[in-house]
């Protein structure tokens, strides 16, 4: 048995690390759309706040589980978008934030503290940014939703070192994407 390539009960490595090259492999599809000019720095921070929207939808929901079909969602809502002239998925997602949001209130998620309380706030601040990306031009734009990816990055590797709020698998697959978009967003604010 060859220890690089196994884990310890005997499955390759790839089955442990998926969601980073499942992530891998949508951040090109990403990046490639965002090169050629099918996607732009506004429909990039729709990444962003379709990841704010599935960790505050997972704590108000108190189910770590929920993150991957609340990613589902997103990327339902994203595509519809994308398909639907004068549909701007970033208030559907914030419009879904705040009614989860409601509903974890409602549930009594209030504690812990690193739960719906601290995922509001974070949902908040990419609010902030999604907002404020659709009335700033480039390079400023493209920089702020590339560190609004790269923060969120450092976001998910809190979450999966601590086992809180999603599961992890999300959490590495976010990161990964995150990381990974936030610097061809960031290259492509001062470079396209």
């Amino acid at each position: 048995m060859t220890a690089n390539l196994e884990t310890r009960a005997g499955r390759p490595w790839i089955f442990r690390r998926w969601p980073a090259i499942a992530a891998i492999i949508f951040a090109a599809a990403l990046s490639a759309a965002l090169w050629v000019g099918f996607s732009d720095t506004a429909q990039m921070s729709q990444v962003l706040t379709a990841a704010g929207f599935v960790y505050l939808g997972s704590a108000a929901l108190g189910s770590r589980r929920a993150a991957w079909s609340l990613f589902g969602l997103t990327f339902v809502v994203i595509g519809i978008g994308y398909a639907v002239p004068g549909l701007d998925p970033t208030w559907v997602l914030l419009g879904g934030g705040a009614v989860l949001a409601v509903v974890g209130l409602v549930r009594g998620a209030l504690r812990p503290g690193w739960g719906l309380p601290l995922q509001l706030l974070a949902m908040t601040v990419i609010a902030a940014v999604a907002v404020a990306v659709m009335f700033i031009g480039q390079p400023a734009a493209g920089l702020l939703v590339g560190v609004g990816l790269l923060a969120h990055a450092t976001w998910d590797v809190v979450h999966f070192r601590s086992r809180r709020v999603v599961m992890p698998s999300m959490a590495e697959f976010c990161a990964v994407l995150d990381t990974l978009l936030g610097l061809v967003v960031i290259a492509a604010a001062f470079l396209r």
